[in-house]
């Protein structure tokens, strides 16, 4: 199994004219399609999406797309796949994607402390999603 790093997975959907990294999206492109076993952890899929939003301006929907592509590798290993998923889900109903996945990784809690509570627990709150985020008092 090959541990895929940020910087392969952005050099793999993000276009370029720079010769560099062009010849690096030729690599990153023939390892992750070469169909060897992979593994994407949880913070790698994190930092993509803020490397593909906060540097490249991707739109939501564009990470998404990445996103389910991802997704659909069967011969990708997605560390807590589940989470994931139910990340991907919620954010396209609204939540940061980022906060989704802390969302998501909290499954088994009681509550999500934070003291995001104008978007983060508002948002969690509207979409009735479990389990709660809370401020701490």
């Amino acid at each position: 199994m090959i541990g895929l790093d940020t910087n392969i997975l952005a050099c793999y959907y993000v276009a370029s004219e720079d010769a560099k990294t062009v010849q690096q999206s030729a690599l990153a492109r023939e390892l992750i399609d070469s169909g060897e076993p992979l593994c994407i952890a949880k913070t790698v899929v994190l930092e993509l999406e803020w490397v593909l939003r906060g540097h490249y301006e991707f739109k939501a929907s564009e990470v998404w797309a990445v996103f389910e592509h991802l997704l659909s590798l069967p011969h990708a290993q997605i560390e807590d796949r589940p989470s994931f998923e139910t990340a991907l889900v919620n954010s396209k109903r609204g939540l940061d994607f980022a906060d989704a996945y802390h969302h998501a990784s909290y499954s088994s809690c009681r509550y999500v402390a934070s003291f995001d509570d104008r978007r983060f627990a508002k948002r969690v709150k509207a979409l009735a999603i479990s389990p709660p985020v809370l401020r701490p008092e």
